[in-house]
């Protein structure tokens, strides 16, 4: 009887410290992403294209979708009305906590966060979120 119980809890341990080893974070916050960036981001140029790309698609952030609407013609007044944006303070921007994982749902969705699209966006928030 001593045997057996010692058998299930050894085992009962095992199956455990395998499910802890397998826990991981799946989501990575990068602080400061796009404070190296030194060119002025043009929200035209470059910021509408990464929208377009992984944002803007059917379902999502497209007029009558999610919001804030991020298709070509309303992104930007979708952004600062909606206060999504605070112009040279990237750290509180709802868009940049999304971004970033600190704000869920980590966006864009099921590709999680991406350094090259948060480092282009934070930058240009911290350059003041012109639309130019």
């Amino acid at each position: 009887m001593q045997l057996r119980t010692v058998a299930i809890i050894s085992g009962f341990i095992a199956i455990l410290m395998i499910a802890i080893s397998g826990c991981y974070k799946s989501t990575t916050v990068v602080v400061n992403p796009g404070s190296a960036i030194t060119t002025t981001m043009s929200f035209t140029n470059d910021i509408i294209p990464l929208f377009e790309k992984n944002c803007a698609l059917s379902g999502c952030h497209v007029p009558g979708g999610k919001t804030p609407d991020l298709s070509t013609v309303n992104a930007f007044q979708s952004l600062a009305r909606g206060s999504y944006i605070k112009a040279n303070d990237p750290d509180n921007s709802v868009i940049m906590l999304w971004l970033t994982g600190k704000k869920s749902p980590v966006m864009p969705l099921g590709n999680g966060p991406n350094q090259d699209i948060n480092a282009k966006v934070y930058a240009w928030i911290n350059q003041g979120a012109k639309n130019n």
